[in-house]
Parts: C-alpha cells; sequence; structure tokens
C-alpha cells in the first residue's frame, strides 16, 4: 500500500512513472472534457434519462460484442449509436421524449440479457463496463479515446449556436425554422459517443457523475452558456484527476472517488444555492439561463 508523503509534486512524480496511471490519467482527462461540455447540454434539455438509458444499452452492445468474441467497446459504440437514433427519431421533442427512451432501453435490455445467457464463459470485460476500469485503459485505448473525444467536439462546435438554441427553447427554435429532428438525431449520437467513452473511467451504472452532475453543478453557479461550460469542465477534470489520485493510495475503485468527489461538489452548490436563496440573491437555474439566452435571440 503507498502513503501519502504531503508532497503532492513527489507522490505525482512515482505515481506517473507507471504506464497504467499515465493512461489513466491521460484517458480520465479527455473524457472529462468531453463529459462536461456535452453534459452541460444534457441537462439544458433535461435529457438526463436518456443518457442513463444509453448507459445500459450500452452495456447489452458490450455483452454482444463479447458473446461474438469482439472488443466490448466496439460494441458498446454500436449499440449506444443505434439506441440514440432509435430515441431520436421516435420522440421528435428532447423534453417528451420519455415513453420512446424507455421503450428502445427495454428491447435493448433484452438482447443483453439473451447475450449474457448464450456466452458460457465468465464475461469479465463486459461486466467491467458497469462500474469502468480506469486504470486498465491501455495506450491504444488512450488513442480510441483521443479521437473519439476530438471528433465528438469537432462536431458539436460545428452545430453549438443552433444546438444551444433549439435546448434553451424548442418552441422558439421551431418557430425561427431550426432542424430539430436533425438537431436532435445529431446530439443524441454525439451523446451516445461520449458515453462510449466514458463508461471506460466511470461505468454504466455511475455515468451521471461525469455527463450529468458537474453540469448540473455549473448550471446553478452562472447564467452564462460558455462561463457554465467551462465550469462543468473543470468539475469533471477535477473530479477525476482526485479520484485518480486517491485512488493511488487507496484499495478502493477509482469510480468511487470520483463519483464521491463529484457528487460533494453538487451538494456543496445546493447548500450554498439555498443561503443564497435565504439572503434574497436567487441562484442561476435552467429556467433563468433558458429566459435570458432567448431574450438575447428575441
Amino acid at each position: 500500500m503507498t502513503y501519502f508523503s504531503w508532497n503532492i509534486v513527489t507522490d505525482l512524480r512515482g505515481m506517473w512513472q507507471f504506464e497504467f496511471m499515465r493512461n489513466a490519467f491521460e484517458a480520465g482527462t479527455i473524457i472529462a472534457i468531453v463529459a462536461g461540455i456535452v453534459g452541460y447540454f444534457v441537462v439544458l434539455r433535461r435529457s438526463a434519462f436518456a443518457t442513463h438509458a444509453l448507459g445500459h444499452v450500452g452495456f447489452s452492445g458490450a455483452a454482444g460484442a463479447v458473446f461474438l468474441g469482439f472488443n466490448p467497446v466496439y460494441g458498446l459504440l454500436l449499440f449506444t449509436t443505434s439506441g440514440a437514433t432509435g430515441m431520436s427519431l421516435l420522440g421528435r421533442r428532447a423534453s417528451t421524449r420519455d415513453v420512446e427512451i424507455g421503450t428502445v432501453l427495454a428491447f435493448m435490455l433484452g438482447l443483453g440479457l439473451l447475450f449474457l445467457s448464450l456466452y458460457n464463459g465468465y464475461a469479465t470485460e463486459a461486466y467491467s463496463i458497469l462500474f469502468g476500469e480506469v486504470l486498465g485503459i491501455s495506450n491504444s485505448g488512450v488513442i480510441f479515446t483521443l479521437w473519439a473525444g476530438v471528433a465528438v467536439l469537432v462536431v458539436l462546435l460545428l452545430v453549438y449556436r443552433p444546438l444551444l438554441f433549439a435546448s434553451l427553447d424548442e418552441d422558439v427554435a421551431e418557430a425561427k425554422g431550426l432542424p430539430l429532428i436533425g438537431l436532435g438525431l445529431i446530439f443524441m449520437v454525439l451523446l451516445a459517443v461520449a458515453i462510449s467513452i466514458a463508461v471506460q473511467v466511470i461505468g454504466v451504472l455511475l455515468i451521471f457523475a461525469l455527463m450529468v452532475t458537474p453540469a448540473a453543478s455549473a448550471v446553478r453557479l452562472t447564467r452564462r452558456p460558455l462561463t457554465a461550460v467551462v465550469v462543468s469542465v473543470s468539475i469533471a477534470v477535477f473530479s477525476v484527476w482526485s479520484g485518480l489520485f486517491v485512488s493511488w493510495y487507496e484499495p478502493y475503485p477509482p469510480s468511487f472517488f470520483i463519483v464521491s468527489v463529484a457528487f460533494a461538489i453538487y451538494v456543496a452548490v445546493r447548500v450554498g444555492s439555498h443561503v443564497r436563496l435565504r439572503l434574497g440573491r436567487p441562484a442561476p437555474s435552467i429556467d433563468r439561463v433558458a429566459s435570458g439566452h432567448s431574450s438575447e435571440h428575441g
């Protein structure tokens, strides 16, 4: 067991001597940046249930890939993108898509159960998707994560303004002629890819920690979209770095510490918002952000 020396620089040098820790920090940082940015739109579009559902859909894909003898990440990516496409096309509006999401989720989970029952071996790789395995990411995994993350961010940058407008006020966006179905499809596919790479760190069951919690904290701290994105990314990166740092000294899963840090920040932000409200200074909220941004476009 490694002990904390109170010299952070020395401790960081010690842990970075190991390739698996360098890979974990590199992949974790990439994933935190992508999750922080995409997660902001998840919160604005009230798509937390879609994030949860796509994570479980991805597990079914991982189970199918293991059954067929492929890398579970590829099955994860295939199922999340297919599920995201189905959810988007079946439901026109992001805010009223729960039934469609639940329907696709039920079907995909059924497939996952079938794949696991057909597989005769012990599906270690598929089960690792449930809770993440950031300390087991290889060099090729880091490269895959980097290119997938860059692809998500490039596409998101291209559709940033119309997607932000549609996320804040679908009615006004539709009245102005924005293609809601197309924008919704693009975002859901981006979300699927982001989830596929994020589960390597946090796992399917804990995906909310990176995809929702940092952004949920950010929208309570600021009304400005770009500032909120920066805050969301900062919280996500800090949570990953802190979780990995603590896990170096403790024999427990890094995912637990990452989740704990993100949750602690969210609780602190909520308490701070409550105090501000008691003092007569209302904290920012999604609705206030939406109304403020809509007035700018009006």
